[in-house]
């Protein structure tokens, strides 16, 4: 178990309101991200994830995660 990890920050990670947040990944298939939040014991929920085709992070996939952190938070609520 890794007790002190890297401190993410931008331009890496960003947060998008309400407990989600954004992991910024490039690699040869191109700019990928992570949708993830945090529950009590310091762990990290990975929730979506998905290839970027546009500059704007597109509208569905936003509500995807949002939609699987509100039932990942509310099993363990």
């Amino acid at each position: 178990m890794i007790h002190n990890g890297a401190n993410l920050g931008e331009p890496h990670t960003q947060a998008m309101g309400d407990g989600l947040f954004e992991l910024r990944l490039k690699g040869p298939e191109g700019i990928a991200r992570v949708f993830y939040c945090t529950l009590v014991g310091k762990r990290i929920v990975m929730l979506h994830s998905f290839v970027k085709k546009t500059q704007k992070t597109p509208a569905r996939e936003l509500r995807t995660a949002q939609a699987r952190m509100k039932e990942i938070k509310n099993a363990h609520a």
